[in-house]
């Protein structure tokens, strides 16, 4: 396999001899639309390579990017991997200590942000000047304007792509952690080859110039995994609607337009198969769909298969990988497992000693070390990064179990972490959030069953003394974790108590409140 690799330059090879091809096709929530050819995607990135360059942004200097959906992500993304700078994707919706964390773990060179989060960042880098700061749209003091730097054309000759190695770093995306601060995931320039011969082949499917929409939004490492790396690496054209998510809407432009190939999130499926629309619902060029998060129940997949006869057939992966486990094309649907392991990796359900486990014996999810896709490392944290492994195993901290056909089962995590909407969120996040609040002496969040999300943040709290519990209380907090941390993150449910259960060593149960959480909705306790 080639040393070297740049997944924007592949992208310029290809628009050198499909120009006119589209790209990108966006659909603006005022009901605008803008579209881009490859031939002008891969132009913009070159200007905006040699403009990052000349501001003083260089190759392997780690870049914060704080952007909407929409056209200016893509030649973002682009321009800085041309460059060869580290793409750090950072979610609008992140407030200014989730931003002064990513920045001084990180040693951040440069940040690009969206107006509408400019005063987050403001705030975040107060006390560092030496950061390079990019606003998308309009002007600010101190920062630098997207656009122009995108009009700022020289007439020399488009320069070329670094020479990276696919060993050098990439990408770095923060995942949650159950305690301390988020994980720094590395990945490589070869990841994105990898995750093409992959989950973009196996699983996503979109061929060339066919439109695809996948719903995840920049900031997320599932941005880079679909609308990104996927469609653009398959020659495919990108769909993109800038709005926020609501069923009808999103039935309403599948029918609209002619996509072929959707991927979105089980809550986002679940909200379309309720929709009063449904049962009218018949678009003209949709023929794949794939979801990853969390297993789809039967009645998801059964109204899609009923209204346009395509089988939503889910997905498995991680920050720290690609897509591991799948229902791939052409393969049969089971209902509520997660499919077969693609045939990139090597999945095993593995014991305590790191030791395949029979078919149908519940363990940990694990992937081999040799696997094309997987991370390089927790930045920084070699002992985190030692601890995700056992033998030759990644360990995934997720349960599951084999059938006699090949195909795997999710049985829950192994671990703290929550996922509401596809939002994977650490409990630590969470109760950090809320214990500053003055009202607040301790508490503890868990996953709680959720007809709609799969699962919701639910927060236990011990209140401070002289404090009393009211729904007015409960607003209150929910509004303040809103607005200290991501508002995703928020406990949609708040229970006051007088006590938490805690080991002999002072460590909170969840799992306790896990299991009781479940029986109040009438699951069983595993």
């Amino acid at each position: 396999m080639e040393n070297n690799y740049n997944f924007a330059a592949i992208i310029s090879d290809y628009a050198a001899t499909h120009r006119d091809n589209l790209a990108l096709f966006v659909h603006m929530e005022n009901d605008q639309t803008e579209q881009i050819t490859y031939g002008e995607l891969s132009d913009a990135s070159m200007v905006l390579q040699q403009n990052f360059a000349n501001i003083g942004i260089a190759q392997g200097d780690r870049v914060l990017v704080l952007v909407n959906r929409g056209i200016d992500a893509y030649k973002i993304y682009l321009g800085l991997n041309r460059l060869g700078a580290v793409i750090l994707p950072g979610s609008e919706m992140l407030r200014t200590g989730d931003i002064l964390y990513r920045v001084r773990h990180a040693q951040i060179k440069a940040v690009i942000t969206a107006p509408h989060i400019i005063q987050e960042v403001e705030q975040a880098l107060v006390e560092d000047h030496s950061v390079i700061r990019i606003l998308t749209e309009g002007t600010r003091d101190g920062f630098h304007s997207l656009k122009e730097l995108h009009a700022n054309v020289s007439n020399s000759h488009a320069p070329q792509p670094a020479d990276t190695l696919a060993s050098d770093m990439a990408f770095l995306s923060y995942t949650s952690g159950t305690t301390g601060g988020p994980k720094g995931v590395v990945h490589v320039h070869g990841w994105a080859r990898a995750h093409i011969a992959n989950a973009a082949t196996h699983w996503f499917d979109v061929q060339e110039g066919e439109w695809a929409w996948a719903t995840a939004s920049p900031g997320w490492a599932k941005w880079i995994w679909s609308p990104f790396v996927s469609i653009l690496g398959k020659g495919g054209s990108a769909f993109v609607y800038t709005g926020k998510f609501n069923p009808e809407r999103y039935l309403s432009l599948l029918k609209m337009y002619p996509i072929a190939v959707l991927c979105a999130t089980p809550t986002e499926y679940r909200l379309m198969a309720k929709s009063r629309n449904m049962p009218t619902w018949h678009p003209h060029s949709l023929r794949s769909a794939v979801s990853a998060g969390e297993p789809l129940n039967r009645e998801v997949i059964d109204a899609f298969l009923r209204q346009c006869q395509v089988y939503v057939r889910d997905g498995y992966g991680q920050t720290e990988n690609s897509l591991l486990v799948a229902t791939q094309v052409g393969m049969t649907v089971k209902p509520g497992s997660m499919g077969k392991p693609s045939p990139l990796h090597e999945v095993d359900v593995i014991d305590e000693d790191g030791q395949p486990l029979p078919v149908g014996e519940i363990g940990d999810i694990a992937v081999k070390r040799s696997a094309p896709t997987l991370f390089k490392e927790y930045l920084y944290d070699t002992e985190r990064t030692k601890r995700a492994f056992r033998g030759d195993y990644y360990v995934t901290g997720d349960l599951g179990r084999f059938d006699e056909d090949g195909y795997l089962w999710f049985e829950g995590r192994a671990d703290d972490m929550i996922i509401s909407s596809g939002y994977t969120i650490g409990p630590f996040e969470v109760e950090d959030a809320l214990v500053r609040h003055s009202a607040v002496a301790e508490c503890a969040a868990v996953a709680s069953p959720d007809e709609e999300r799969g699962h919701i943040v639910k927060a236990f709290i011990i209140l401070k003394e002289g404090i009393y519990p009211s729904d007015e209380l409960k607003k209150e907090l929910q509004e303040y974790a809103k607005s200290t941390t991501a508002p995703y993150k928020y406990p949609r449910d708040i229970e006051f108590v007088d006590s938490l259960p805690k080991t002999t060593s002072g460590k909170i149960r969840r799992i306790e409140l896990r299991t009781l959480e479940k029986q109040r909705k009438g699951l069983p306790r595993k």
